[in-house]
This record gives C-alpha cells, structure tokens and sequence, in this order.
C-alpha cells in the first residue's frame, strides 16, 4: 500500500511540475562582425535585452516590433571558441612580432592580429512563442545591420576593393604582356642564356624571378579583395541562421517518471537504514 501511494502520488506531482514548467525554444544564430564592429555587436545586444527587461513597446515599436510577447523572452551572445586557435597561433604571432622593425613582416603582423580576433559569435534568441520569436529574431537582426555609419563604411570598404580589383588587374595585364615579350625575344634570339634580369623601357633591369613573384602577390591581391567584396555586405556578416528548437526542461521536467523514482528511492533507503537499526539493536 505504501509503495503504491507513493507511485501514485509521484506520478501525479510529475505531471504537475510538467504542466507548470512551460516549453521554452530559442534559435542560435552565428554572425561574425565586420570593420571592427564587434563592440557595437555586443552593445546593441545589451541594448536589446535591457528593453526587454523593461518591457519597453515603445522601443521595439520604432524598429517595426509591433506584437511582442515578453515571455520567457531572452537575447544573449557569446563567442564561438573555434578549434585549432590555442598555443600554436600565439608562438606564431609572437615570432612575428619578433621582427616586427620590418615593415612588410609589421604589415603581416597586423593582418594576422585582426585574423585572430575575428572570431565568429552566437546569438541566442530564447522565447515561448514559436511564431513571435522567429519574427522578433528576424527584425532584430535586421535592426542589428542598419547602422547608418557602419553602412556608409562599407560603402567605402566596398568601393576601394573594386578599386583595387581593378588597377590590380590592369597591373596584372602589364605585367603579362612584359613576360610575354621577354619569352618571344627569348626564342628568337634562340639563347637560353639570355640572363635572369630584363630591362623595361631602357630604365633599371628587373629579376624575371621578382617578375613572377609580383604577379603572384597580384593575383592573391585580387583574390582576397573579391572574398571581401563577397563577406562585407553587412555590417555584421550570418553565418548562419538556426531554426527554431525547443530548450532542454529542468531537472523536474525533464520525465514524468523521475519524481517517483526519486520517492521509491527515498523510501528504500529509509526501510534500510531501519532494518540496519533493527539489527544493530539485536546484536547489542
């Protein structure tokens, strides 16, 4: 009879606390922030959550935020800790650093500085209303790339790499036609020891190797200008937009089962610890 009670009324304070916790969804979404703008990412966030907490309509109304339910809602962020990016980078930087007195080893330097600390970040939506929340995530990603100085930033950004895609290619041009005619006279002249150096427009002679090498850092020039133009179309770039998913209940909602199991338990290890008692007083 007691076990039975206890079956019987564990199984009813599960259905309980199953019923009262409510289901909570979120959606993750990953961004990586551009033109240094990850401390405006992560103040606009703040921003956000804050006027959720105050409940404040009139805010999210100015940003096209009409029907909102507060419930359960939450927006947080955190940084995607990537694989690959521990010791090994930093000794890296460091031997750079090392000659930093170098202006071209200064230029990588700084480059790979801003490499490393471009990391990707997550956002977090969490809120009960599956509809409203994929809405209210939508239009404050929306709102999250509509700052009037990072846009015309990126105008800028957008047009020096068009820019540079173009005299690089007109550089690129050049530089084929002078190995063009170096190869003819070459073959014309039928020597194969011509000598590693030509001599453009009776000016100073240049290496035909450094000739090759300049063409490369053209190419790879053009190539990381054009990722560029592909990566900066916002002010802070998705990676990649989730879908909706429900969030793991809390301890007591997780099984209608574990309550109990928890009062089985319990009523076990009482019973022993008795008989125990029970045996010990036998004995003495």
């Amino acid at each position: 009879m007691v076990l039975t009670g206890l079956v019987i009324i564990g199984l009813g304070t599960g259905f309980g606390l199953s019923k009262i916790i409510s289901t909570k969804y979120k959606v993750e979404i990953i961004v990586k922030p551009q033109m240094e703008s990850k401390n405006y990412l992560y103040d606009v966030i703040s921003e956000i959550q804050s006027n959720i907490l105050a409940k404040d309509t009139l805010f999210f109304n100015s940003i096209g935020i009409n029907e909102i339910d507060f419930t359960g809602l939450e927006v947080t962020i955190n940084r995607v800790v990537e694989e690959g990016s521990t010791e090994g980078d930093l000794q890296y930087l460091e031997l750079l650093q090392s000659f930093e007195n170098i202006d071209a080893i200064s230029d990588i330097v700084r480059a790979e500085l801003q490499n490393k600390s471009s990391f990707n970040h997550r956002i977090t939506f969490f809120y009960k209303n599956v509809e409203k929340g994929s809405d209210f995530a939508n239009k404050i990603m929306s709102y999250i790339n509509s700052n009037k100085y990072f846009d015309g930033l990126l105008k800028v950004y957008r047009s020096n790499a068009s820019n540079r895609i173009e005299q690089n290619q007109i550089l690129l041009n050049q530089v084929d036609e002078i190995i063009k005619n170096y190869t003819n006279t070459l073959a014309s002249k039928n020597e194969s020891s011509l000598g590693e150096r030509i001599i453009l427009d009776n000016q100073e002679q240049v290496n035909i190797a450094d000739l090759f090498e300049y063409k490369n850092l053209l190419i790879r020039d053009i190539e990381t200008k054009k990722i560029e133009l592909e990566e900066r179309t916002n002010p802070v770039a998705l990676i990649n937009f989730g879908k909706s998913q429900q969030v793991q209940k809390s301890f007591f909602a997780k099984k209608i089962f574990l309550v109990p199991s928890i009062l089985l338990g319990l009523f076990f290890t009482f019973s022993l610890l008795r008989y125990l008692n029970k045996k010990s007083k036998l004995i003495h």
